[in-house]
């Protein structure tokens, strides 16, 4: 069972180094994931590979099912999931081909469902350190040896999309959002789900961009960041690669007992069939 997850954005379809590679295709209470998981070994460790939009890139980051993905993670048996991730910077000195291992979020998403719970069992978990600090330092420290331009900390904005943000917009969070730092469409709603399932989640954000706010610089699009992708894509996975190879997995930080004082539900209250779609969740609380 692979303890180890491996999410893949826009550019990074794929996890070339894999060993003794393996597909799975699951179905989760919260219908199918974006794709099948890539199961394999990287230098010795068990990991398993999903393709956030797919790996034709046919679903939008407003339409992705974020509930599923993760739960087929939980599925697996995985403990902490690492999520590469193209962003656009929001501050002078994060440029393009940079990385950014961000500590927090900001929500500008709309009507996204982004949490397991509310239709038959309540549950509020902690969200004030939304990223996993132990992960996003292990991080750190890879992309450190590897040598690659990173920045540790700072705020993820997360945008609805898919079109990019106007001028005024742009503006506007890099003025009035603490610590704006990048801006994403995609994050966000996974690591509220990695949260409510109990797994370590961070970021590893490439920098392609800057979004529209730079008076020097044209305005983000498709094309631009496809190109700088390209070059940026291989180091991102090395530094996954190397983040892997370190990991503690007996390291103990919180996330794995998030939920331990969130349910607000009685236990002989619970609806037989909300307790059955959240079994692998909260089950080992409710026995």
């Amino acid at each position: 069972m692979p303890e180890i997850g491996v999410i893949g954005g826009s550019g990074v379809y794929e996890m070339s180094a894999l060993e003794n590679v393996g597909e799975v295709e699951l179905e989760t209470p919260f219908g199918a994931p974006s794709d099948a998981y890539v199961l394999g070994e990287l230098d010795g460790r068990e990991v398993a590979f999903l393709a956030r939009h797919g790996r034709d890139h046919a679903m939008d980051p407003s339409h992705l099912p974020y509930r599923a993905n993760i739960h087929g993670f939980k599925q697996l048996g995985v403990r902490k999931i690492i999520s590469a991730s193209a962003v656009g910077s929001l501050r002078e000195g994060i440029d393009p081909l940079h990385m950014v291992i961000p500590d927090q979020f900001f929500d500008r998403t709309r009507g996204r469902i982004s949490s397991y719970f509310g239709d038959g069992l309540v549950a509020h978990v902690s969200f004030a350190d939304p990223l996993c600090g132990h992960l996003g330092d292990e991080l750190a420290t890879a992309a450190g040896t590897e040598g690659v331009t990173f920045h540790r900390g700072g705020t993820y904005v997360c945008m609805e999309g898919p079109q990019f943000s106007t001028r005024a917009e742009s503006h506007t969070y890099r003025k009035t959002v603490e610590g704006a730092t990048v801006i994403g469409m995609t994050n966000l709603q996974e690591a509220k789900l990695a949260r409510e399932a109990e797994i370590c989640y961070a970021t590893l954000a490439l920098v392609t961009d800057y979004d529209c706010w730079h008076e020097t610089e044209e305005a983000v699009h498709t094309q631009g960041v496809l190109e700088i992708l390209a070059q940026n894509a291989d180091a991102a996975r090395t530094v996954i690669r190397r983040c892997i190879a370190a990991l503690d997995l007996s390291d103990r930080c919180g996330c794995e007992d998030a939920l331990a004082n969130a349910i607000l539900t009685p236990a002989s209250s619970i609806r037989a069939e909300a307790r059955q779609r959240l079994e692998l969740l909260v089950g080992h609380y409710l026995s």
